[in-house]
Formats: C-alpha cells, structure tokens, sequence
C-alpha cells in the first residue's frame, strides 16, 4: 500500500533525500521548503504525487494551513515527517535573547505546531507515523551548541509524552537521532553568535573535539533506506540512531549517569526525610 508523507525542511539534506525515496517507490509527498524553487525538479519528474509548499515552520498558522493542505490534496496523512531545524553555535554566554528564542522557535515549536496540526487527521482515520527528527544531541550534550541542544532535548520530552498519548489511536512517534552526517547542518543552514574573547582557547578546544566527534559523517542518501524501515515497521521504536557513533556516545553517557546517581544515592535519599 502506497503511503502518504508530510516532510517539513525538504529542501535540502534528510527532508529531500526521505522525499525522493518515498517517491521513488510510488508514494506521495507534501514537501515544505522556505524557498519552493529548490523542489522545481521534484515537481517536474514526479507531478501529481509531489506537492511543494512554501512554509516557515515558526509560522503557526501556516503549519496549520499546509498540513490542511497536503490532507486536501492526498485524502490522507500517513508519515508526519518534523524535519526541518537548524545549529546555533555559540557558548551559553554568548547567546542572545532573539538567538535563543529562534533556535527553540524553529526546532521545538515548528515541530511542535505541525505536530498539532495533523493529530486530528491521524486521530481520524485511526493511524499514522510521526517522525521527530532529534539528534544524538537530544540524548547527550558538548559545548559550543547548547542552544540546540536545549531544542532537542525539550522535543525528545515533547515526543515521549505524545507516544503515550496518542497509543490508544494508533499513531505511533519516533524520535530518529542521528550523528554527524553530511547534511549542511554545521554549513550554510547554521548560525553563530558573537564569540567572547574570555573564551578564545575554549572554542578551538571545542571546534578540534567536534572534529573528532564527526570524523567519519553519514551520507543522507544512505539515511533513506533506515527510514523506510521505520515506516515499514508495524511496531516501530520510539527512538532509533542513524550512523554509528550514536551508540558508543549513549552508552558512556549513560553509564557515568548511572553511576553518579548511584553515588549520591545517599544524599538523594537524605533530602527525602
């Protein structure tokens, strides 16, 4: 059975790739972009099964609007796909009010708009398939990106309470959490704030450990066949890395967690009564 998907942040990296494979076994796709005109080919190859539409997803209304959309024209929704984001870097201090506010518009709250606004249509026809494009960064954290990290995080709480509830419809949530991957994220699409010179040394450290961190970046066409897995899945998991590295970072992290709340069990138990 062909599927019906809705993809914000199509224009380039994971959103085109997913659109292009969902196409390309027969699907049909709404496709949102700032810029439709980065789409063009897809309209022309692919013609009635592709719908482009011109979306900032920080605009409430119009995230409403476009799922509105993309459900007049298919008939359906089937995958929700909340893609579209951006990296801000810069150093806690160094964040801006408007830089702070712009990252959590666009990654927590777009993502958080559509969501609502295609849950009655998936509520409706008793089924459908969010995908919440998190990060290895929704789990884990490094400097210089706390900003993001902060987004992501808030969506990885978001989506866990959203699974629960929304179960009993059969509509299933997956955060996918991917590593470095060449998608342009730290490129042309990321900000930056204004350095501070206290911390000079700081950022070269930090730059030369992302380096390391992302060394060897995924290929987002190679990501296209782990999502159709997942939407193929008739029980699908709530979280699933994409690359290799994800694991090994979760795993550390999540060690030293256990370990240091073991440590201060006792404390923790002391503030009890």
């Amino acid at each position: 059975m062909t599927k019906t998907w809705f993809i914000t942040g199509a224009s380039r990296g994971f959103g085109r790739e997913w659109a292009i494979a969902a196409l390309e076994r027969g699907d049909s796709v709404a496709a949102t972009a700032r810029d439709t005109s980065s789409l063009d080919d897809l309209t022309e190859k692919y013609g009635d099964r592709f719908l482009p539409i011109q979306l900032d997803v920080t605009d409430r209304d119009a995230d409403f609007a476009a799922v509105a959309q993309a459900h007049d024209r298919f008939g359906r929704l089937d995958i929700v796909v909340n893609n579209a984001g951006y990296g801000h870097f810069g150093l806690v201090e160094e964040l801006t009010e408007d830089e702070a506010r712009a990252q959590l518009e666009t990654n927590l709250f777009g993502a958080l708009w559509v969501t609502q606004a295609a849950l009655p249509f998936l509520r409706e026809q008793g089924s459908g398939h969010i995908l919440q494009v998190s990060s290895i960064g929704g789990i884990s954290a490094f400097p210089l990106v706390g900003a993001y990290h902060a987004s992501k995080w808030a969506l990885e709480g978001l989506s866990q309470s959203l699974a629960q509830e929304v179960a009993d419809f059969g509509i299933h949530v997956t955060l996918i959490e991917p590593g470095g991957f060449s998608t342009d994220w730290a490129g042309s699409s990321a900000k930056h704030s204004k350095e501070l010179d206290a911390y000079k040394e700081f950022h070269e450290k930090a730059q030369e450990q992302r380096k390391q961190r992302v060394s060897e970046p995924g290929d987002p066409k190679a990501s296209a066949e782990a999502v159709l897995k997942l939407v193929d899945a008739d029980e699908p998991p709530l979280r699933c890395f994409f690359g290799k590295a994800p694991l090994g970072i979760a795993e550390k992290d999540y060690e030293s967690r256990l370990s240091t709340w073991r440590e201060w069990q006792d404390v923790a138990e002391l503030a009890q009564g």
